[in-house]
């Protein structure tokens, strides 16, 4: 028994996937309403920061990559890899290791995952070993895939933590970083999406416990609701109703290629390409006698690379590059209607809050339909955006890129059929 423990140990300073390996297990059958450990209270004071990606993060993105090492500890910090979403956990897990070492680090894989071919996630989930080697890296990656994978792997069947995922929790506690990217980065709220439905079709049904929806690994707290591939897929119009369904006022949704640092204090810097949209609904109210999903006084901003926003404070700081490009009402702005036929579309929201900001209008339409392929084509939903006293735009001139706070978000049912036949 000595041999046997001495050669894992060993083992376990490179950690390959392929070389943990138990008797095949079948797929999990833990229920999804129990597939998650509670989240620590905020009040427990994790000193670490998370790292969320939306998804898609490109090898050669330099500042996302180099964060996450550099609150890791720097060049040569030990960053343990969890592959636990992914179809293919190996490949997978090989190169965010290449990766991560390109930028410094010293990355090492984890064989926990659900698809690993020849092993017993329940069993790799409480090994000693497994989780002590862990617990002395400066930080964890969780790649992307299925965000139910990660739950069922670190989350043991009565929804308590594995002592992996303790561990992965102890990283974060004593001023490590959790980095998650796509997958990785829907179970950093305390409710993630498990097996959701179109947006639209969550527009029209809504979204059911352990069905669209499951606990998640909790890591920001339990009072931000967050969700990827945020903007290119028009995911802002399924979180709303998430929102609504388990009370949370704020949501973090963040696009591809495009990271969301969270400090201790639980500030927000916006890193990588693109942005992130907060969602705000600690004033917005649904009228329960009008059929069909509807909300108003909605409240929704967009944030740009290099932005701060204070989860505490509420503060918003724009960019270095956008500190003396505040958007001002003059006589040339364009006065013409502020439309989008497809709301949902790539990156539709942002370029309709764009426009709104560039024109003299105080309100601005798009509209969502379930198409033409649908058994439903008729029916669809309105989205206004407006201006209030508290709106306002900052642009950068170079690059040319724009952060728009605090429009409002009104979405009601629209029957296009009935329009139509009105006129």
């Amino acid at each position: 028994m000595a041999i046997k423990f001495l050669v894992h140990a060993a083992l376990l300073l490179a950690l390959p996937l392929s070389v943990v390996a138990a008797a095949p297990t079948t797929a999990p059958t833990t229920s999804p309403t129990t597939a998650a450990a509670l989240p620590t209270s905020r009040a427990a004071g994790p000193q670490g920061s998370l790292v969320i990606i939306g998804g898609g993060l490109r090898a050669d993105n330099d500042a996302v990559w180099q964060r996450i090492v550099q609150l890791a500890g720097g060049p040569g910090a030990r960053i343990a890899v969890f592959a636990s979403a992914a179809a293919d956990p190996a490949p997978v897990a090989a190169a965010i290791v290449d990766s991560l070492n390109r930028y410094g680090a010293d990355a090492f894989q984890i064989p926990l995952a659900v698809k690993l071919a020849d092993s017993d996630f329940r069993k790799a989930a409480d090994d000693p070993l497994l989780a002590d080697a862990v617990r002395g890296a400066g930080g964890v990656f969780f790649s992307g895939g299925d965000q139910a994978r990660i739950t069922q792997a670190l989350v043991r069947a009565d929804g308590s933590r594995s002592a992996v995922l303790e561990a992965v929790w102890d990283v974060y506690r004593k001023g490590g970083v959790v980095a998650g990217n796509s997958a990785g980065a829907a179970v950093m709220s305390s409710t993630m999406f498990y097996a959701p439905k179109t947006v639209f079709a969550t527009l029209r049904g809504g979204v059911t416990d352990g069905q669209e929806i499951a606990p998640g690994l909790g890591f920001i707290g339990d009072d931000v609701f967050v969700d990827q591939h945020f903007l290119v897929r028009g995911r802002f119009a399924r979180m709303i109703p998430a929102m609504l369904k388990k009370g949370y006022k704020f949501g973090l949704g963040i696009d591809e290629n495009t990271a969301m640092v969270v400090d201790a204090q639980r500030r927000v810097e916006i890193v990588g390409s693109k942005g992130a949209l907060l969602v705000d609904l600690s004033r917005a109210s649904t009228d329960p006698a009008r059929p069909g999903f509807n909300v108003a006084n909605a409240v929704i901003s967009y944030l740009d690379q290099g932005d701060l926003y204070d989860l505490t404070t509420h503060a918003f700081t724009p960019s270095a590059a956008k500190a003396g490009g505040r958007i001002a009402p003059h006589k040339d702005l364009a006065a013409d209607p502020v439309f989008s036929p497809d709301i949902l579309g790539r990156n539709a929201l942002v370029q309709l809050m764009e426009n709104l900001m560039n024109n003299r209008r105080s309100e601005a339409i798009g509209i969502a339909t379930s198409g033409p392929g649908s058994t439903l084509p008729e029916l669809g939903f309105q989205f206004t955006l407006s201006k209030t006293r508290d709106s306002v735009g900052y642009a950068s001139a170079a690059p040319h890129s724009y952060s728009i706070l605090n429009l409002r978000l009104d979405i009601r049912p629209l029957d296009i059929g009935q329009s139509l036949r009105a006129q």
